[in-house]
């Protein structure tokens, strides 16, 4: 009876051990595959290595400066290009109607230095022909010092005195006097040169 005993107990208790090993196994398998995880979890793959706050800031800075210079660089207006007129050499300064005389005046003088031979008509001004027809859109104008005027489509005109007559203006001299534009024109012929350039 004591033998059967012990042996069952023995058996239990092997059990008893058996089921131990096998929690302990599960435990051991499940920890092990946790710390996987974990491991896993903490490696940085390259796509999301983390770069320095300061890198980050000198990008975002570099992106800022790119896009103000573009912007500004957008936004300057384009130089236009301004027809210069000289009168035996001497420069002077025109303020130029907005035309398209002046524009179809402005290209011959683009292409090569428009040079206009003038003559000396009525004690009041100078006229010479330009070489070609250009647009022209006369009104009856009265003139005074200074003005340059289309005659006939095809005759620049510069004025040192008045007149009254249909014409298209072209523009009008605006750094001298009357008295200047006498000196400058009423003594004898001159040479015009018109250029968009130097």
């Amino acid at each position: 009876m004591k033998r059967i005993n012990s042996v069952k107990v023995l058996s239990k208790f092997r059990k008893t051990l058996f089921c131990l090993a096998a929690v302990i196994m599960t435990f051991s398998l499940c920890a092990c595959g946790g710390n996987n995880k974990t491991e896993t979890s903490l490696q940085t793959s390259p796509e999301t290595e983390s770069i320095p706050v300061s890198q980050v800031s000198e990008t975002v800075s570099k992106s800022e400066k790119n896009s103000k210079t573009e912007s500004i660089g957008n936004s300057e207006p384009k130089a236009e290009e301004e027809m210069k007129m000289f009168i035996n050499g001497q420069p002077v300064r025109v303020e130029w109607e907005s035309n398209d005389s002046v524009e179809a005046l402005k290209q011959l003088a683009a292409s090569n230095k428009l040079t206009i031979q003038m003559s000396m008509y009525g004690g009041f001004e100078q006229v010479g022909s330009i070489g070609t027809s250009l647009p022209r859109n006369d009104i009856q104008t009265t003139t005074e010092a200074g003005d340059i005027v289309l005659y006939s489509g095809d005759q620049i005109v510069v004025f040192y005195g008045s007149n009254s007559w249909a014409y298209t203006r072209l523009g009008h001299i605006t750094d001298k006097t009357a008295d200047e534009m006498t000196e400058l024109l009423g003594n004898e012929n001159v040479t015009i040169t018109l250029s968009t350039t130097e």
